[in-house]
């Protein structure tokens, strides 16, 4: 996920069909037992979220052992036995989704999800990709939430695609990439016991939250649980706390918001791309909902500790596990 202006492409056309979709799914929400916001998890509830046993992290602590690496594989255990989200980002997610939140539920758990398809993403940089259109993605999110079923889950909406609208991506359509997102918020709502959080960015890159106000709003934030916030992204938990109170509060009738905390332990780097793999940094604050603020639902674990951020400082492609820099995270972890 990388966060540099993008480069001009033709204007993608904005679709009626999308806009005409999200009201008459806005109509079918109202409809089904008093509408989504019933079918939400109560925010009270305190979920004990899941922790995928296949994870990169886990195999890699089991590679360390056989080795006789065994100092090595106790430092990764420090990611692999905490939970982290699962990112979506292929075609036809519904089968894997819906695997996913079975295996969470087996286990008693909820499982953290992100879908990550929209058309044009991470505006050309490192995670680029996506939908090939509007209707494609329309299509994506529908697979995807017939996969959520009624397990219930904490789904975190397409990291960056709004923060990358505000700060100026000209390869994306903005009213159709909002209206999209929209569609995306209210679809998902309709799955019982699911929560949506619509990403916000963080607070070094928009600095002025009152930027966002009218994005979020023309993205459904409205209808969804809340927004998150320090996706892939090292900013510590004070500033990202103070920055989303400050948000919610522009957004008002009591916002919620999540947090990314796994990467930020050291706080953000002060080089160039500081983005981007930067060195010296460390596993944050575990995932959990006991924060102690009533407007922050959690803290998760939504950049999956250990995967590269792209092909910056000799990193693999992005998403892509790199043993070595996971190393690092958990050696300089302070718990």
């Amino acid at each position: 996920m990388s966060q540099p202006t993008c480069p001009r492409r033709p204007r993608l056309p904005l679709l009626r069909g999308v806009l005409a979709a999200v009201l008459l799914l806005g109509l079918l929400g109202a409809a089904a037992s008093g509408g989504a916001q019933q079918a939400r998890a109560d925010p009270g509830d305190a979920p004990v979220f899941w922790t995928d046993p296949d994870s990169a992290a886990a195999r890699q602590a089991a590679e360390w052992r056989q080795q006789g690496r065994t100092d090595d594989a106790l430092l990764i255990d420090r990611i692999a036995t905490r939970p982290q989200a699962v990112w979506f980002h292929d075609d036809e997610p519904g089968a894997l989704v819906r695997a996913k939140v079975r295996a969470a539920a087996q286990a008693g758990r909820t499982a953290v999800l992100v879908a990550y398809f929209i058309p044009y993403r991470d505006c050309a940089g490192y995670s680029s990709g996506g939908a090939r259109d509007a209707a494609h993605y329309v299509e994506w999110i529908d697979s995807f939430a017939t996969g959520l079923g009624t397990t219930g889950a904490y789904v975190i909406l397409e990291p960056d695609a709004v923060a990358h609208m505000v700060a100026g991506c000209e390869g994306a359509d903005a009213d159709e990439r909002y209206a999209l997102l929209a569609y995306a918020v209210e679809r998902l709502e309709l799955q019982a016991g699911t929560k949506v959080y619509l990403d916000a960015g963080n607070s070094g890159w928009i600095p002025d939250e009152s930027r966002l106000v009218a994005p979020l709003r023309s993205s459904g934030i409205d209808r969804a649980d809340g927004f998150a916030l320090n996706v892939s992204n090292f900013r510590t938990d004070k500033e990202s706390s103070d920055y989303g109170h400050r948000l919610a509060a522009a957004l008002g009738g009591g916002t919620h918001f999540v947090i990314d905390s796994s990467r930020n332990g050291n706080g953000p780097y002060t080089g160039d791309e500081a983005w981007c793999n930067p060195p010296g940094r460390a596993l944050g604050t575990p995932p959990t909902t006991d924060t102690g603020q009533d407007a922050l639902d959690a803290y998760l674990w939504i950049k999956r500790p250990g995967e590269s951020d792209g092909t910056c400082r000799g990193g693999p492609r992005a998403g892509q596990w790199w043993p070595e820099y996971a190393l690092g995270l958990a050696e300089r972890a302070r718990g």
